[in-house]
């Protein structure tokens, strides 16, 4: 049986901001050995400043995680207790919007990167004799909404990556965990406006009108959908995932995702489709 305790080391990517930074101020605070990761410097050297070892990291880049898991394991003797997938970004936008260059864009971070990590993290916890794995994807790595397809795309990916990991890995005392959030306080829906209008050209789209609305959505300040938890609601699934001798294999946050899960298992296609339409308010949540 697997539990982790302080002073356990666990990294964690995509730090900065959200959800990623309340977990590995939490977690440091409880008395774990935190190893966070930032893909800007400057956001390095803000948590170092506050006390929270960190390392630049980009997920989009292998020279970049190949390295700063070198410098990481040079800190922590080689140990690594726990994994937390938490770097990724949103890339809204209609499916057939997207470029290709777009699409590759998307999933350089939020899939071959983690999973990258990932498979360098697994042969360290497999000689340790275990460790836990946990990878934050969302409500939408099992329930697509409109006008998120890049982001949809990516977490469904992870999720698979996921449950094959879990699988292959079980022999050797690995736990792997999902954590599936719904809406979160953070600066997703503004690092995500970003990237829609880098990618994204509205003039010319049948989705003009649709995009118009996910503008103002995307502007919004505070929450823009109902049920909105602060980020301390991941962090305390990642908490139970790593002292429970069994963590759960899905971590459902907030009331649409629990709604959704149950909904995806009884209701038609059909109507599914109709409900995560509504969901989805054609942009404008």
């Amino acid at each position: 049986m697997l539990k982790l305790l302080p002073p356990s080391t666990i990294l964690i990517t995509g730090c900065s901001t959200g959800i990623g930074y309340q977990c590995a101020k939490q977690l440091q605070d409880l008395g774990y050995q935190v190893i966070a990761t930032c893909r800007k410097e400057e956001d390095v050297q803000h948590l170092n400043k506050q006390g929270i070892q960190c390392f630049q990291l980009d997920l989009a880049s292998s020279h970049s995680i190949q390295s700063a898991l070198k410098q990481i394991l040079q800190q922590t003797n080689g140990r690594i207790d726990a994994l937390f997938n938490n770097g990724a970004f949103g890339l809204p936008g209609a499916v057939e919007d997207l470029t290709r260059e777009a699409m590759e864009y998307q999933f350089q971070t939020n899939v071959f990167g983690t999973q990258e990590l990932t498979n360098l993290i697994v042969p360290i916890m497999r000689q340790q004799g275990g460790g836990k794995i946990i990878y934050n994807s969302s409500i939408l790595g099992f329930a697509a909404m409109p006008y998120r397809g890049a982001y949809n795309a990516s977490k469904f990916a992870i999720e698979g990556f996921a449950d094959t990991l879990r699988l292959e890995v079980k022999q050797d005392n690995i736990q792997i965990s999902l954590i599936e959030p719904g809406p979160i306080i953070s600066d997703f829906r503004k690092n995500a406006f970003l990237q829609f209008k880098q990618w994204i050209t509205i003039e010319n789209s049948a989705h003009k009108n649709s995009y118009q609305a996910m503008i103002s959505r995307l502007e919004t300040v505070g929450p823009s959908a109902p049920f909105t938890l602060p980020p301390e609601a991941v962090t305390k699934c990642v908490i139970h995932a790593l002292q429970k001798p069994k963590a759960k294999i899905r971590y459902r946050v907030t009331v649409p995702t629990i709604l959704f899960a149950i909904f995806k298992r009884i209701f038609p296609n059909r109507l599914l489709d109709l409900l995560l339409i509504k969901a989805g308010g054609e942009g404008k949540r």
